[in-house]
């Protein structure tokens, strides 16, 4: 059975449909697997050149290392001359957003919740909403 990529490269298909970057991008999570691809994202290529972001120095390293097996195994995704080199960029990975219960605290602490019963609480919750109203 032949590989998606290699059917899709055969089509010689226009490049409005799909780049050459854009088959070595999508294919870069199956060249290094799983984890490796949760830590990195292929971003673009620069002639024959696949620019990968890295969270920190540290994996750009490891994966530095990692080049010629990385690059052996998109040649068998493509075949040779599509991606000829890869160069790692730190990127810091982005902080998600905080939600706003958590980035502010209530105000005034509620006097209702110092009362232990549950039954007692809801009453006075309820004569306190009806008296300001």
């Amino acid at each position: 059975m032949e590989r998606a990529s290699k059917l899709i490269r055969g089509l010689r298909l226009s490049e409005d449909v799909l780049s050459a970057g854009e088959l070595a991008c999508a294919a870069w999570p199956q060249a290094v697997g799983q984890r490796i691809a949760a830590h990195t994202r292929a971003c673009r290529m620069v002639r024959a050149r696949l620019i990968v972001e890295v969270e920190d120095h540290i994996w750009q390293r490891q994966l530095f290392a990692l080049t010629p097996h990385i690059l052996n195994n998109l040649k068998k995704s493509f075949g040779p001359g599509l991606v000829e080199d890869l160069e790692f960029r730190i990127v810091p990975r982005r902080r998600e957003p905080q939600r706003a219960a958590q980035a502010v605290p209530a105000l005034f602490p509620d006097e209702a919740d110092g009362i232990a019963d549950p039954v007692l609480r809801g009453i006075y919750k309820a004569s306190r909403k009806k008296a300001l109203a």
